[in-house]
């Protein structure tokens, strides 16, 4: 154990994975209060979908995640205006055509969806070290982000109708969120993969809401139990020969 943890790759890995996990766990709180962990999960399918394109169309893969999961998620604000279907329904319809569209542009670029899978349930010990500046670099952007909209989303939180009668701009402050989980979901993509960053920010976030009383107080709180899922996955990873994305989730 102690010959791998000096291991440069290692090193890396963990650089990476607590990177992820100081962000994921604020950012998660939000999504665990708000109810929207159906919408993060569709953010991350349509993650992939931007992938196939990045890959069939020659641009950054990153970019291609961040351009879908917006797009996604713009088309879903359009769409809940109507009344004809709930917004869990437009969230499962979106989710899965994505997650198909994704791996059909995957397999025609590569023979087989396959040899990105990877892409899907991440691959973190292979990061180099211009990964873990841009993890660190994008998280402190997202935290950056997120600190100016704290209090807006808070507000909304407790009370979306109050938030807006008080003068808070509901759409510009939701529309914000939405690209910050895009932009966690694309950064997160080489870690824990697109299929298990949902998770990511989800469990931390729900098992320290059981033992914090104020926002701030769980929002530290998870990112600290995110980080000790990152580390107890590597470990299990290493010991154990298994995947690291989902040692991580399962430490979580």
């Amino acid at each position: 154990m102690l010959d791998i943890l000096a291991e440069p790759f290692f090193r890396r890995a963990l650089l990476a994975g607590l990177g992820i996990a100081l962000v994921a766990g604020p950012v998660g709180c939000f999504i665990v209060w708000r109810r929207m962990a159906y919408f993060g999960e569709t953010l991350a399918h349509s993650g992939l979908f931007g992938v196939g394109l990045g890959l069939l169309l020659g641009f950054s893969l990153t970019l291609g995640a961040v351009a879908t999961a917006i797009a996604v998620a713009l088309l879903l604000m359009l769409l809940k205006r109507q009344r004809a279907l709930a917004t869990d329904t437009l969230l499962g319809i979106l989710s899965h055509t994505s997650l198909a569209l994704g791996l059909i542009t995957v397999g025609l670029v590569t023979g087989a969806a396959g040899d990105h899978m990877d892409l899907l349930f991440g691959d973190i010990l292979t990061v180099n070290t211009r990964d873990v500046w841009i993890v660190w670099a994008g998280g402190a952007a997202v935290l950056a982000v997120l600190a100016s909209l704290w209090r807006d989303l808070i507000a909304m939180s407790v009370h979306e109708e109050l938030a807006q009668a008080e003068g808070v701009a509901v759409q510009r402050v939701e529309l914000g969120f939405i690209l910050l989980i895009a932009l966690m979901t694309a950064i997160s993509m080489k870690i824990v993969g697109l299929l298990l960053i949902t998770a990511l920010l989800i469990i931390p976030a729900a098992a320290a809401r059981r033992v914090a009383r104020r926002p701030e107080t769980m929002a530290v709180t998870a990112g600290a139990i995110a980080a000790a899922a990152v580390v107890m996955g590597l470990m299990a990873s290493a010991t154990l020969n298994a995947t690291s994305g989902p040692a991580i989730v399962l430490s979580a």
